[in-house]
């Protein structure tokens, strides 16, 4: 759509902005029923989708109605409110086609609506492509990103046409997962493309998306200041985001996948600029922690094999000792790990460290109040940069 028939009817308005965001819990609130209806609704799964939905829904509102011009905000939430229109649609087919509902009205249009919650994931890696300003980097980025819409395009219209064929021949099947299964009603490409055409596309989709990623790990380099912290935080919820998909997949739990949620609040932040160099001290604090969680763990539990398969100590015995030596271990280890991981994350404030203490050592031995002086504004310049620093001092005879 023109940009100029955009502005001249004010889609992207924050009235619009809002009537979105009130539309992805309108869709969520009927996924949830319908879940209910369908004998699918767990605690740990629901936690996890409704937390998704809400960062993802609120950080895209939030962009939309505050930068109504950048499109990250605006694609976040189509994004979302096609998914979860996707994820209702899927329970409502259930409803209708395994359950033995069949009257229900619309059941045809759930069908259809079912083959494309997968194509809308399409809509989020130009996300990363656009941050933070939504701009692009060149027009070469603009050709690319045609051919990613060219790509999902096609992938889109092959899920469509079966869900279509399906319904026009009363021919639906349903998998386990509610999805709609293969249909012998379309023939050719549309039912069954090559293997060679069906890979060539999906490998060209991700290739694309992934350049997205590469291009923002390749302005890291050039960025500087507020760019780079904006890059770091983009960074942190992608990491939380991964290890979350990683974990839920080892331990075969939808809990851990609610850091799904930390990618959009990531960006949110970045885009609005909120305490934006908190993000050294939060990475810093995140892998301190960690570090230390992973080595009381390991310490713990070499020591209770310790004790109990070569010492033979009775087991209560072995985890109490156990537990007090983790204890005991925990707060020096936490600032060793804490003052190595702020040397490489937060430099900053090693740096601001380093040089206060260089300051309280010179400090002992001056005599001369104006050196002294000049040596306290110039350390505060130093390891705060303010804007703008006095120093009063009163001289006392």
């Amino acid at each position: 759509m023109p940009a100029a028939v955009v502005r001249r009817f004010g889609l992207l308005s924050p009235g619009t902005a809002t009537a979105l965001g009130v539309l992805v819990l309108v869709l969520a609130i009927a996924t949830l029923t319908l879940k209910g209806f369908d004998h699918q609704l767990t605690t740990t799964g629901t936690w996890s989708g409704i937390a998704i939905v809400v960062m993802y829904a609120g950080v895209g509102l939030v962009v939309a109605r505050r930068q109504p011009r950048n499109p990250i905000g605006w694609l976040l939430l189509v994004f979302i409110a096609l998914y979860v229109l996707g994820a209702g649609a899927v329970e409502y087919a259930v409803l209708a086609y395994s359950l033995g509902h069949r009257g229900l009205p619309l059941a045809g249009a759930a069908v259809v609506l079912d083959t494309l919650q997968a194509p809308s994931l399409a809509l989020f890696p130009p996300v990363i492509l656009l941050f933070p300003d939504g701009r692009l980097a060149s027009r070469r980025w603009r050709r690319v990103l045609w051919a990613y819409a060219v790509l999902t395009a096609y992938v889109s219209a092959v899920a469509a046409a079966q869900g279509i064929a399906a319904v026009a021949g009363h021919d639906i099947h349903l998998g386990t997962n509610g999805n709609l299964t293969s249909t012998g009603q379309l023939g050719g490409w549309l039912a069954n493309p090559p293997t060679w055409l069906a890979a060539s596309v999906l490998a060209s989709i991700a290739a694309i998306g992934l350049s997205f990623v590469a291009r923002q790990v390749l302005s890291w380099r050039r960025a500087g200041g507020e760019r780079r912290q904006q890059l770091k935080w983009l960074a942190s919820g992608a990491a939380v985001t991964v290890f979350s998909i990683l974990l839920g997949v080892l331990i075969g739990s939808p809990g851990p996948l609610v850091g799904l949620a930390a990618l959009p609040a990531a960006i949110g932040v970045a885009i609005l600029k909120y305490r934006l160099y908190d993000i050294d001290r939060l990475i810093s604090r995140t892998l301190a922690y960690a570090i230390v969680t992973g080595l009381l763990v390991g310490v713990y539990a070499g020591l209770v094999l310790l004790a109990t398969q070569l010492l033979h100590v009775h087991t209560p015995v072995a985890v109490a000792a156990s537990t007090l030596a983790a204890a005991a271990l925990f707060n020096p280890l936490r600032l060793r790990v804490q003052k190595t991981v702020d040397r490489r994350f937060n430099r900053a404030r090693y740096d601001a460290d380093q040089t206060v203490a260089a300051f309280a050592a010179r400090l002992k031995d001056a005599v001369d109040l104006d050196s002294v002086r000049d040596d306290l504004a110039t350390v505060v310049q130093q390891a705060l940069e303010p804007a703008h620093l006095s120093v009063w001092i009163s001289r006392r005879t």
